[in-house]
């Protein structure tokens, strides 16, 4: 990896301050490293300068009270997935921060780091292969080789979003705090991701001058339930072939609402409006359920490679809504 300088963090202002003369790419920021590292060991990245931010002081808690939660950015994926009002009221989101990698990553990583990690994609990743991701001019996975690709919202990339806690918080109706050099800002994480067609080089619509401090999620009513469903190559930890989040309002085995989050098959968390209106209103069966699975894929377009994460999608939907039914 390339040389640089490293600044232990005091202050957000600090931070933004940083920040704030550079585009993207000459000062970043760090927390657990665990995607950033690989990036400068590829050379991807090849910052002046890292910013660390483990040494901000306030930014690594969890808070629960009758209207949500506070997570602070720095706070580990474990921490996450182990806490016990999570687990409880916000399954959903445990199951997805359980899922990511491996118990020594989520000691580190971050789930700012987490929301905001790079794709996997192995032409993204090649120092060597200058695609249209860096500046390029094609994508290569559309005539190359795109097994983990996506299938819905690609054009003109293919990527994946690899995070396993988005779905999650998007399917809760979360929100994020943002710092920059004019202050705080809020927005809904469903805001928060980007897709290629609008933008091609990000996946969010972060400011290079700007950092993720804090999530909000609002407390689920009495009556809901949620899981996360996650398929992967191997049993070993990896990230998603595809992923459903799920959050559904019940009555009896009938879906007041329901909130379908992929992940692992477009460029960002993608919320399938398709799939929750099959389930809302309806009591829930296999013939429905069903109908929810094909409804979120109709629109699929795969590659050459992928066509299998349709039928997978549809499938995890499917198994979604009938484990809500009668869990």
């Amino acid at each position: 990896m390339e040389k640089f300088s490293y600044v232990n963090a005091t202050s957000l202002e600090q931070v933004t301050s940083l920040l704030n003369h550079s585009g993207w790419g000459e000062v970043m920021v760090i927390a657990g490293g665990t995607d950033l590292l690989g990036e400068l060991k590829e050379y991807v990245e090849t910052p002046k300068t890292l910013v660390n931010l483990k040494t901000l002081p306030g930014m690594d808690s969890i808070s629960a009270d009758a209207t949500g939660l506070k997570i602070g950015a720095l706070t580990t994926v474990a921490d996450i997935a182990k806490h016990p009002t999570i687990q409880r009221h916000y399954t959903v989101l445990a199951q997805a921060a359980a899922s990511v990698a491996t118990p020594q990553i989520r000691n580190v990583g971050t789930l700012g780091g987490n929301l905001c990690q790079r794709p996997r994609c192995w032409y993204y990743r090649d120092e060597t292969v200058n695609c249209l991701k860096k500046g390029g001019e094609m994508c290569y996975a559309v005539d190359g080789l795109s097994k983990y690709h996506a299938i819905l919202g690609g054009d003109p990339v293919y990527i994946v979003h690899p995070s396993d806690i988005a779905p999650a918080l998007i399917a809760l109706g979360a929100t994020l705090n943002i710092v920059g050099p004019e202050g705080e800002k809020t927005m809904a994480v469903e805001e928060f991701f980007t897709l290629p067609a609008t933008n091609p080089f990000r996946e969010n619509v972060l400011e290079p001058n700007e950092i993720v401090v804090e999530v909000q999620v609002p407390q689920p009513k009495s009556n809901t339930k949620s899981l996360y469903l996650k398929a992967r190559e191997k049993g070993a930890p990896d990230f998603a072939l595809a992923s459903v989040a799920g959050v559904f309002e019940m009555s009896g085995n009938t879906c007041q609402t329901a909130r379908i989050v992929l992940g692992g098959v477009a460029p960002a968390p993608w919320r399938s409006k398709e799939a929750e209106a099959a389930l809302t209103g309806k009591m829930i069966s296999e013939a429905v359920s069903k109908q929810a699975g094909a409804d979120a894929v109709k629109d699929a377009q795969p590659l050459n490679d992928n066509e299998y994460k349709v039928v997978l999608t549809q499938n995890l939907i499917t198994r979604a809504a009938m484990m809500a039914a009668h869990a």
